[in-house]
Formats: structure tokens, C-alpha cells, sequence
């Protein structure tokens, strides 16, 4: 390895009621990949705000090439060769592809934007990096993987040299991951040094030369990939051995609490299934399999066309959430910023928003102390990190915003809840935290739905797992029974 490109030595940085950074450290070399790891609010994001000059840091010294750079501005660092791919995607989605790439770089001719100049230029990055993508679509139309992937062909459109990629997994298939993992060791070939941040520990094998941990803004310690391992970052992550990673517990099964019949809603064709207590059903299939249109369509969110909900063996009628809500079925979004939190609110007025019917007396007036009392409980219950329940969404981590959403649903008597990717984007603490909550609802005989894409976690937390694909059931598998390949193998049986 060559000399650090990026040097940083006691850096701190507060926010209001919170210091993100405590003098920490990291460096960079030229041609590695150092991935920074930690739990939410470790102050990963915090520092990489810092070196891509979005945040001033309050103390600590940058250098850049051995130079002191002072503070940089998000021009200035783009200047030195430093780009980052956030997490939270910021698209122009009503653009085309190739304007997203090079939006306030276009080349003009006769003072008019160049379009085929434009097309052309994206057209031969994309290719270089091997991403099948039209660049004349309008993003819009695409799905999220693959704006994550046009978010890595516009930052290294800029020529960048320091490449800043912040979850870029999250929202990629297993098939786009190992794409990605391609582009990356061939940047590395070519000298480009990549900071890479990431909850999903077992894709680091792949790309990771050194880690390098935070905890609570604290530097931890910086390791070769090849001389640790992943027990050994988990338990520097957390402070302690984390022995279990899927706690699921054994129930004998109850009674039936939700049946679907016959549903169907757009591309959904006759989906039927059952849901018993004492079971956590699993949801798996590829991206566009239609796992989060089915529960929005029985969330009431989306309109079905037929089809029969039947809940504790009555026939019920759901033709808005609402509804679902009174019913006591409830859904806690992929999106969690999009669609289930409102961010410029206070975690006390995000509860309090899904509880009013609880909090209020006949006169619609809200009752402080039982709006407290119950906010109040879902911090403690659900261990949220903040100074104060007055503390804005938008300023939580992302496994906090997480729990936020989780909480503002367990503060109510439901007898189904649906978990849409809980654990996508949190780290692996605030994971198994989720796995105990779904846990003890099941212990009290709710009905647990879980979705999600990581099929270590689909079979090591559900009892039962139905595979979607194209819009219908493909699979019912008794996860003790199970494998990865065979619920690939569901989740491509692709039927007309």
C-alpha cells in the first residue's frame, strides 16, 4: 500500500444533546477498500459528512495527500477527487438517467444542453462498468437497485479517486451485489481507494482489505481483514459477545388469526395463505416479486380486486389502513422515512400520531400524561437512543428511526403485524433487537408477518416461509427444513 490519501487524528463533531464524533482517527491508502463499521450512531455517516465536507468538524486535524485541507466544502472535496454515495438515494426522478449522471456538468452546444453528447458520454460508463441501463429512461420508471447502481456511475463519473459508498448494498439483489463487487475490485486495480460502510458483516470478505470500528463516536480499533474475524468485529462493534444472532424462540401453534383468500390486486393472482399464533411467517422472493404490494393491498393502502381477509374466523373489510388499523392489523413500511415516519416530528408525536384514538378523550383533546406514559415506555422498552422523546426523527440513526416505527405500532393492541425489511440498514445489535420484539409478540399470541431479502435471517427467524414470485405463492417451506437454494429456487419459478 502507498502513502495515506486521507489522513484525519482527533476528530470530534456535537450535535444538539448529542457528540456524534470523539476525537476518532481513520486513514486511507491508495488501491484499498477500508471498510467503517459500528453500530447506528457509532458516527460513521457523521465522519464521512466530514471528509466529503458536507459537516465542519469542531476540532481534530484532515489531510489530504499529506496536505492540512482545513475545511472543505462539498466543492472542494469533489475538487481533491473525493465523492460519496449516501445511503438515503437523491435522485431527480422525473430525469433521465444520463441527466442524473451529469446534472451541473452537462456539455452544451450553441448554449443548449448536448443531448446525444449527454447520452453518449453515460452510455460508455455504464458500459465500462458493465450496467445493462438505458441512459435515455427517466429514473423514475426504474427500480431502486438499480438508481443505487446509476448513484455509483455518477460519482465515478466525476473521475473520483476516494469513493465514499455508504449501504450501497441495501437495496440490491444478490445477483447486482456481486456486480458491484466486480466494479469495486477493479476500481481498486486502478487506484481508487474506497471507504465503504455496511451492516451486511459477511459481504466484507469479498472487497475489504482493513476495518476499521466506532462505538457510541469512539474510535475502537483499526484491523487487516484477513487477520480478525467476523465474531471478533461484532463483539468490537457492540462492547460484547454476541452468541445468538437469530433468537428465535419455539411456540406450539394456536389458533388461526388471519387467512387471506383469492387476493388479487394488479399483478398479484390469487394469493392465499394463513397465519397462526405462535408462528412468524416469512416472506421471501426476488425484488418485484410483489411482497410489499400484497400486505399494502391487505393494509388497505393499495385497492384490491378480489379476493377475502378474514380475521380470528370473521370476514372483515379493509378498503383503507384505517381500517386495517381499527381491525388491529398493522404495517410497518420498507420506506421507513418515505412512509413510516414523519421526520420533522418529534418521536412523541410520531407515536403519538398512530395512537390518538388511545391518547384522546371524546373532544378530540390529547391527554399529556397518557401520550408520555405511553411514548415514554416504547423508548425504555425498545432501548431508543435519544436525549429526549422531543427528539426530531430526521436526527435519530437509522435502526433508531427503525424502532420509532416499530414502536408507534407495539403501543397498540394488534393482533397482526407486518414487518416490511426491519433490519435493512441497521446494524447487528440493533437487529437483534428487532428479533426479540418480533419474539415477544409471538409469545403473546400475535400474528407476525416478516419480510425480508437476507435469507439467513428468513430462515433464522421464521417458523414457516412463503416464497413470492411474479406476483403469486411459489413456495411454502418449513424453514427447520429448508435451505437457501431451494427458496431460490421458489422465488424463480416464474409462472404466467
Amino acid at each position: 500500500m502507498s502513502q495515506n490519501l486521507i489522513e484525519l487524528n482527533g476528530v470530534s463533531k456535537s450535535f444538539p444533546g448529542v457528540k456524534a464524533l470523539d476525537q476518532v482517527k481513520f486513514d486511507l491508502k491508495s488501491g484499498e477498500v477500508h471498510a467503517l463499521l459500528g453500530e447506528n450512531g457509532a458516527g460513521k455517516s457523521t465522519l464521512m459528512k466530514i471528509i466529503s465536507g458536507i459537516y465542519k468538524r469542531d476540532e481534530g486535524s484532515y489531510f489530504v495527500d499529506g496536505q492540512d485541507v482545513g475545511d472543505l466544502t462539498p466543492k472542494k472535496a469533489a475538487d481533491l477527487g473525493i465523492s460519496i454515495i449516501h445511503q438515503e438515494l437523491n435522485m431527480c426522478l422525473d430525469l433521465t438517467v444520463a441527466e442524473n449522471m451529469f446534472l451541473g456538468r452537462e456539455k452544451k452546444k450553441f448554449g443548449l444542453v448536448d443531448q446525444k453528447a449527454l447520452n453518449d458520454d453515460a452510455e460508455a460508463i455504464l458500459k465500462k462498468l458493465q450496467m445493462d441501463i438505458d441512459p435515455e429512461t427517466v429514473v423514475r420508471k426504474l427500480p431502486v437497485s438499480k438508481q443505487q447502481m446509476i448513484e455509483i456511475a455518477k460519482a465515478l463519473s466525476t473521475n473520483a479517486r476516494i469513493l465514499i459508498m455508504d449501504e450501497p448494498t441495501s437495496a440490491l439483489t444478490e445477483k447486482e451485489c456481486n456486480e458491484l463487487f466486480k466494479i469495486i475490485n477493479n476500481l481498486k486495480k486502478n487506484g481508487c481507494a474506497i471507504i465503504y460502510i455496511s451492516h451486511r458483516l459477511e459481504e466484507l470478505e469479498y472487497i475489504t482489505d482493513r476495518v476499521s470500528v466506532f462505538r457510541d463516536g469512539r474510535y475502537i480499533i483499526t484491523k487487516d481483514f484477513d487477520k480478525t474475524s467476523l465474531d471478533e468485529i461484532i463483539a468490537y462493534m457492540v462492547g460484547r459477545e454476541i452468541t445468538d444472532k437469530y433468537p428465535n424462540i419455539k411456540m406450539p401453534l394456536g389458533d388461526k388469526i388471519l387467512e387471506v383468500k383469492n387476493l388479487s390486486a394488479g399483478f398479484l393472482k390469487d394469493i392465499s395463505f394463513d397465519l397462526f399464533a405462535g408462528e412468524i411467517v416469512g416472506f421471501s422472493g426476488l425484488m418485484g416479486a410483489g411482497r410489499t404490494e400484497l400486505f399494502k393491498t391487505i393494509f388497505g393502502a393499495d385497492k384490491k380486486e378480489k379476493g377475502e381477509i378474514v380475521l380470528d374466523g370473521n370476514l372483515i373489510g379493509i378498503r383503507s389502513p384505517e381500517d386495517a388499523i381499527k381491525h388491529g392489523i398493522v404495517f410497518g413500511p420498507e420506506d421507513r422515512k418515505a412512509e413510516g415516519l414523519c421526520t420533522k416530528l418529534s418521536i412523541r408525536e410520531n407515536i403519538g400520531l398512530a395512537n390518538l384514538d388511545q391518547i384522546s378523550n371524546k373532544f378530540g383533546l390529547i391527554n399529556r400524561d397518557k401520550e408520555s406514559e405511553i411514548v415514554n415506555k416504547m423508548i425504555q422498552d425498545l432501548k431508543i437512543k435519544t436525549p429526549s422523546m422531543e427528539q426530531d426523527a430526521k436526527n435519530l440513526s437509522g435502526g433508531n428511526q427503525q424502532k420509532v416505527v416499530v414502536g408507534k405500532w407495539l403501543a397498540r393492541d394488534a393482533r397482526v403485524v407486518v414487518f416490511d425489511e426491519p433490519t435493512r440498514g441497521i446494524d447487528v445489535a440493533a437487529k437483534v433487537e428487532i428479533y426479540h420484539i418480533m419474539n415477544e409478540l409471538k409469545r403473546q399470541g400475535v400474528g407476525v408477518i416478516f419480510i425480508s431479502s437476507e435469507l439467513p435471517e428468513i430462515i433464522g427467524m421464521s417458523d414457516r416461509v412463503l416464497v413470492m414470485c411474479n406476483g403469486r405463492i411459489t413456495g411454502n417451506l418449513m424453514t427447520v427444513d429448508t435451505t437457501q437454494d431451494e427458496i431460490l429456487h421458489c422465488a424463480t419459478r416464474y409462472s404466467n
